[in-house]
C-alpha cells in the first residue's frame, strides 16, 4: 500500500487537527492494514443484514418520548433500546478532547481488543499492565506477547516474534498507577512503526490532568498523532463517578458498537453521571488552568518530600507513592498519619510486590498548597517517629 494511500485512510475528524504526515511512515501503513480490515467487517456485518443501528432519545423519559424527531419509549442498553443525546453529546466531545476520530461510552472502562484481535493477530502487553488489561487479553483470541516492564529492548524482541502475525498491537498503561511511572512512550511508538504495529494505552491514571491541556500521557510526551487507541475511565478525573470509553479510528468504534459484548449488553450510563463528565471536560477544553495547576501542586509534593529525606517513587505524576518496604511499617504510619488529619492508605503484598510496600498519596486539583505543606509536615513528624527522616 502506498502511503499517499494510507494517509487517505486517516482522515481526521472535521474541526481536528490533522495528523501530521511526518509521522507517517512504516507504522502508519500498520493503521491502514488495520483500517481497511476493520471495514471489511463493517461490510460483511451489513450484508448480513445484522446492523443494529442506534436511536438517539431528544426529550426526558416518560411514557411518551422523543426519538430522533419521533415518538418511542423507554431504554435500557443502546443497542436494542436508544440513549439519551447526552451520551452522544459526551461521546463527541470526548473525541474532540483527545483529538481522535469516534468514541464510545461504556458503563465501566473495558478492553476493545476482543473485537480488534483474532488468532492471526498478536497482543504485546507490558507485564505490569493494570488488571483490566490482563482480563481484556486473555479472553481475545489473540498470540499473547508480554514484555518486561518499560524493557524496550524486550519488546523489540517480542515485535520481532510477531512478525508473522497478521496485525500486531502494543498495549500499555500510560501512567502504572502502583508506582506512578510513566510509559516510554516516544519508544514504543518508534518501535511500533518499524514493525508495523499499532498502539493502546490505558490512560485512567492520565486523563484530565497530564499534559499540558490535560490530554494525558500521549501529549505529555509529544505522541497525540502516533498512538492509535485510548481506553480510559470517567471514574476519576472526569467526574469521578462511573463509566469509562475508547476513542480511536472510526471504523474501530463502528465494530465495538456491533460487537462488543459488554457494550451491547449492559445499560447505558445514567444521564446524570455522563451530565457530570461532560461538565468535566468542557471545563478542561475551556481552560489549561486545571492541568497546570495540578502538575504545579505535584511538584510542590514530590520536592518537599525528597528534601526530607523520602523516598517518592515515578516521577512528576499526582500519584505519589512514598516507598517504606515493609509492610508493617506502611501499615502503622499510615494509622499515625489519620490521628494528625491526612487520610493515606499503606499498600503492601499481595497489591504491590513483597519488598515494595508503600504509601500512596494522590494529589488532587482541590488541594491547596497549605494542605499539601501540613500533609508533608505529618510525614516527617511520622517519618521521625518510625526512624524513616532524621
Amino acid at each position: 500500500m502506498s502511503l499517499r494511500k494510507a494517509v487517505s485512510l486517516l482522515k481526521p475528524v472535521q474541526g481536528l487537527p490533522r495528523l501530521s504526515v511526518s509521522g507517517l511512515n512504516r507504522g502508519y501503513s500498520a493503521v491502514a492494514e488495520a483500517r481497511a480490515l476493520l471495514e471489511t467487517e463493517l461490510d460483511s456485518i451489513r450484508a448480513a443484514g445484522t446492523w443494529k443501528g442506534e436511536r438517539v432519545i431528544t426529550s426526558k423519559q416518560g411514557p411518551h418520548i422523543n426519538v430522533d424527531g419521533s415518538s418511542g419509549g423507554g431504554f435500557t442498553s443502546r443497542t436494542f433500546e436508544a440513549f439519551n443525546d447526552l451520551h452522544k453529546n459526551l461521546e463527541q466531545k470526548l473525541a474532540q478532547f483527545h483529538e481522535r476520530e469516534d468514541c464510545i461510552l461504556y458503563a465501566s472502562c473495558l478492553m476493545p481488543m476482543l473485537v480488534l484481535l483474532g488468532p492471526d493477530d498478536a497482543v504485546l502487553s507490558d507485564e505490569l499492565n493494570h488488571a483490566s488489561i490482563i482480563d481484556g487479553i486473555r479472553l481475545c483470541r489473540a498470540k499473547r506477547l508480554r514484555y518486561k516492564h518499560m524493557d524496550l529492548s524486550d519488546l523489540e524482541t517480542k515485535l520481532k516474534e510477531a512478525q508473522s502475525s497478521r496485525m500486531r498491537l502494543v498495549v500499555t498503561d500510560g501512567v502504572f498507577s502502583m508506582d506512578g511511572d510513566v510509559a516510554p512512550l516516544p519508544g514504543i511508538c518508534d518501535l511500533a512503526e518499524q514493525y508495523e504495529a499499532m498502539v493502546f494505552i490505558d490512560e485512567c491514571h492520565a486523563t484530565g490532568f497530564l499534559g499540558p491541556r490535560g490530554r494525558g500521557t500521549d501529549e505529555l510526551l509529544g505522541v497525540m498523532n502516533r498512538v492509535q487507541i485510548i481506553n480510559s475511565t470517567l471514574g476519576k478525573a472526569l467526574g469521578g463517578a462511573a463509566g469509562g470509553y475508547t476513542v480511536g479510528p472510526k471504523p474501530l468504534i463502528d465494530l465495538l458498537r456491533q460487537r462488543s459484548r459488554p457494550y451491547l449488553f449492559s445499560n447505558s450510563l445514567p444521564p446524570p453521571v455522563v451530565g457530570s463528565a461532560m461538565k468535566a471536560v468542557e471545563l478542561l477544553m475551556a481552560s489549561n488552568e486545571i492541568a497546570q495547576s495540578m502538575s504545579a501542586k505535584t511538584m510542590r509534593f514530590r520536592n518537599k518530600m525528597t528534601a526530607a529525606g523520602f523516598t517518592i517513587a515515578g516521577s512528576a505524576h499526582p500519584i505519589c507513592p512514598v516507598m517504606l518496604g515493609d509492610a508493617r511499617l506502611a501499615s502503622v504510619m499510615a494509622d499515625d498519619m489519620l490521628k494528625l488529619g491526612i487520610y493515606v492508605i499503606g499498600f503492601s503484598y499481595p497489591v504491590v510486590p513483597k519488598g515494595k510496600a508503600r504509601i500512596r498519596v494522590q494529589i488532587s486539583a482541590a488541594h491547596t498548597d497549605d494542605d499539601i505543606d501540613h500533609c508533608v509536615d505529618a510525614f516527617i513528624q511520622t517519618g521521625r517517629k518510625h526512624g524513616v527522616v532524621s
